[in-house]
């Protein structure tokens, strides 16, 4: 079988996404899952973009064995130079950098002649080659460039050293039949002196159809993100790609990538958990509903045979066949322990593991029936490590409708208990206002989600926020995860402060350094 690479780039392209910037510790525990799915590279984020990028690329280099991980950085010395340095620790490392080379971008962004673009682009991937050995090169907005242009700079390219040549269409302008002829042209020129690469986006609903068009034309990397996620309206999605070529052997005959399918459930999950967007109920493969059946006629085909309406298996991705009641307030830590590795949690610490048993025993006592996403929910906000500066303590509310509604809340910093109450315009209001009075932080709620997790009345109720404590800063997200709403809305926006002043402690200290 011939290797399709899969460079998955959702820590750097995919929290791009209004709303989807993650901290560290979050991006740490993706790449981790990102690895687990066989992911070939992980473009851990945009070093010179910010310390926090810089940070979470260096924490990831260190964390990653058998991905190779890669920065990306403009055509600018200083930011190769950075990216070369935040991987310093890579076990496998590549530099993936880039210009502009359509007439649009290069007139109105770049203002620069083809001929600086080229001369720029050399040198910068000759600088990258002197720092890392495996380069890769973007020709942004590739789709809309002329051709010609297109093979002046690819030749220059490959002979300063770059190893992989990148040809996004980068507005999702094209159809597939006109970027399959773009990469069979550049693919004829240049033979196999580089290996080719796909960078769709989904403006028009076409980045898989896209990204397999280059596939069959002689592309040998896809990049793209878990659930599609990305600017505008998205990336190529690798769950679809990577299940199509496995689905479509008749059509992609001897294609085949080192995915590990059956963890794609699982970090889609993760992606959603992090970022709090969810794939709409329809997105193929991951959906909610991508294999249920509700029609008369198709249950009647599934249940005298499978095949009759189904392409693939749940199990396939990961979605254990018994997706319901498994554990409950008799089952024991080794038995939970079973069922987070058979969930695909790969290895949990000691610690970890106690915190989350801890809260799925009292979780049990509460909660008629615990499922798979109860469990999986717990998890998540147990194993991302944020240092927690607040920690809530205690929540009182009361609303009523001719009443004023106010909270009452005790939190713990430093091992020193503040309490203090506020009124507000509502419940979620007076709780905020007052954790605002407590920490001292003023905070400005720019997005506010509640789910259940799973089914029934007393299904767990998780609220992700989206909160701006300093204007010229971007906004964090914080994730709460109770039986009470309102509690999981106080944790919630506590973990957004802490996140804040985490982000916060490590940009002060690189300018101290």
């Amino acid at each position: 079988m011939e290797r399709i690479k899969i460079f998955d780039t959702t820590l750097r392209d995919g929290e791009q996404s209004p709303g989807a910037s993650m901290n560290t510790e979050e991006k740490i525990k993706l790449a981790l899952a990102l690895e687990r799915l066989g992911v070939d590279i992980i473009e851990a984020g945009f070093a010179a973009a910010s310390p926090g990028d810089f940070e979470a690329i260096s924490r990831i280099s260190e964390a990653i064995c058998n991905s190779t991980i890669c920065s990306l950085a403009r055509a600018v010395p200083k930011d190769i130079e950075s990216a070369a340095k935040a991987l310093e620790k890579a076990k496998l490392k590549r530099i993936h950098t880039f210009i502009a080379t359509s007439p649009i971008h290069m007139e109105f962004k770049l203002k620069m002649q083809p001929n600086e673009v080229i001369k720029r682009a050399v040198e910068a991937v000759s600088l990258a080659k002197s720092l890392c050995e495996d380069v890769e090169f973007s020709c942004e907005d590739a789709s809309r460039s002329d051709r010609g242009f297109l093979k002046e700079i690819a030749a220059a390219v490959i002979e300063a050293g770059a190893k992989t040549l990148n040809l996004p269409d980068t507005v999702g302008y094209r159809l597939p039949q006109e970027l399959g002829a773009m990469i069979q042209e550049i693919k004829a020129f240049v033979g196999d002196s580089v290996i080719l690469s796909v960078h769709c986006h989904n403006d028009l609903g076409l980045a898989v159809a896209n990204s397999l068009a280059g596939i069959q034309n002689g592309a040998r990397q896809l990049e793209c993100t878990i659930n599609g996620l990305g600017e505008r309206a998205g990336n190529t999605a690798l769950e679809e790609v990577v299940m199509i070529l496995k689905t479509r052997q008749d059509i992609f005959n001897g294609l085949d990538t080192r995915i590990n399918t059956k963890e794609i459930y699982a970090c889609s999950k993760l992606v959603s958990d992090i970022t709090g967007i969810r794939p709409q109920p329809n997105k193929a493969i991951v959906g909610k509903n991508a294999f249920a059946h509700e029609s008369g006629i198709h249950q009647d085909g599934m249940l005298k045979h499978r095949e009759t309406y189904e392409i693939m298996r749940a199990s396939d991705i990961g979605i254990p066949e018994n997706n319901g009641l498994v554990l409950g307030k008799h089952s024991g830590r080794a038995a939970f322990k079973d069922k987070l590795e058979s969930m695909g949690f790969g290895e949990i610490s000691q610690d970890d593991l106690d915190k989350a048993f801890e809260r799925f025993k009292v979780l049990c006592d509460r909660k008629k029936e615990v499922y798979d996403e109860d469990i999986r929910s717990i998890m998540t906000e147990e194993t991302t490590k944020i240092p927690q500066v607040f920690e809530l303590l205690g929540l009182q509310i009361s609303s009523c409708s001719s009443g004023v509604p106010h909270a009452a809340i005790s939190i713990q910093k430093d091992r020193e208990t503040r309490i203090d109450a506020a009124i507000g315009n509502g419940s979620v209001d007076a709780i905020l206002k007052t954790i605002d009075r407590i920490s001292g932080y003023k905070g400005v709620l720019k997005d506010y989600k509640v789910e259940a997790v799973s089914e029934g009345k007393d299904a767990l109720a998780k609220v992700v926020v989206k909160v701006e404590f300093d204007p010229e800063k971007p906004a964090v997200i914080g994730h709460g995860l109770h039986l009470d709403t309102m509690q999981a809305t106080a944790r919630a926006y506590l973990g957004a402060l802490n996140s804040y002043l985490s982000m916060r402690e490590l940009i002060t200290n690189k300018t101290i350094c």
